[in-house]
């Protein structure tokens, strides 16, 4: 099990790089050279934080991508959940249907309370601490 995958990884390295340039506008051409990321895979998850309104876009002569929310705004859950979908530590393989200890199953239990505090702790992770 990964916590963050590639894709989930490659926004936030794009959007820390972003956030560090003194540039304004950031050329998909200049994140490629600087993250060392395929093209292909970095137009794609910056298409989706352009379409999700954390990055702006810029068409043309001298286009590429900005930051449309302070990095202060933007959480590491957000991204997670952006890429890899709703955040699960504990699916119990058998499922509710099957399983008839859902409700008493003492694994379950503590597995449960450890995704809530992994939860807690990743909503409270921002892109600014990062860059600290």
């Amino acid at each position: 099990m990964r916590l963050v995958n590639r894709d989930t990884d490659y926004a936030i390295r794009a959007i820390c790089f972003i956030a560090q340039s003194t540039k304004k506008i950031i050329s998909v051409s200049e994140l490629v050279k600087a993250l060392k990321v395929p093209r292909s895979f970095l137009r794609k998850i910056l298409q989706l934080l352009n379409k999700k309104k954390l990055l702006k876009s810029y068409k043309g002569q001298g286009g590429g991508f900005s930051l449309l929310v302070p990095v202060h705004k933007v959480f590491l859950l957000d991204l997670i959940e952006i890429f890899q979908e709703d955040f699960k530590l504990n699916e119990c393989f058998l499922k509710k249907d099957i399983c008839p200890n859902t409700r008493k199953c003492q694994l379950k239990d503590k597995l449960d309370r450890i995704e809530n505090y992994v939860l807690k702790e990743l909503k409270s992770i921002t892109i600014a601490d990062l860059l600290r």
